[in-house]
């Protein structure tokens, strides 16, 4: 609410004090979806209510998992080159993740920069294959939370499905 009230029609002021909110906020979120999954496998190792079903355990796993994705998806966005504000007004000629349109000139439209779906696709992508996928990271803040990302979904992933399995069993 605090972000839309700063700045309410279209992401267009590089506030200082905006973007600071934004990463806060989002650092916040990051963290919480850490502790899920933390809490997760705290459940998983010394059991839980839902870890002793299989549907339970999917679902608060299929929780965890979907926050990191959409956490992470968000930190991308909020990071890469300078953020969506500076991004609208100019995209540098080296960005901290260089998109398939950066690194293939000839097939992206005129005028093209990244938005949100193109940061969720790579959260996503980046959740299910451990790795970069399309998008490489340039950055070394890229190459630690991708990084990360992996750890945290391969953790959620391996520790989730081995345990409905043997659930299920």
């Amino acid at each position: 609410v605090a972000l839309i009230a700063g700045d309410p029609v279209r992401i267009s002021r590089r506030s200082a004090a905006m973007r600071a909110a934004s990463i806060a906020l989002v650092g916040v979120l990051a963290c919480g979806a850490i502790w899920s999954t933390a809490q997760l496998i705290d459940d998983l190792i010394h059991g839980g209510t839902e870890t002793n079903s299989a549907d339970a355990l999917l679902q608060a796993g299929g929780s965890v998992w979907i926050s990191s994705v959409l956490t992470f998806s968000l930190l991308y966005f909020e990071l890469d080159s300078g953020g969506a504000a500076a991004r609208a007004h100019h995209m540098p000629t080296t960005p901290d993740l260089a998109f398939p349109q950066h690194l293939s000139p000839e097939v992206k439209p005129a005028h093209w920069r990244p938005r949100y779906i193109d940061y969720l696709y790579l959260g996503l992508t980046n959740s299910t294959a451990f790795s970069p996928t399309d998008v490489m990271p340039l950055a070394p803040w890229a190459k630690i939370v991708m990084a990360i990302q992996s750890l945290v979904s391969l953790v959620i992933l391996g520790l989730i499905i081995a345990r409905a399995v043997n659930v299920l069993a």
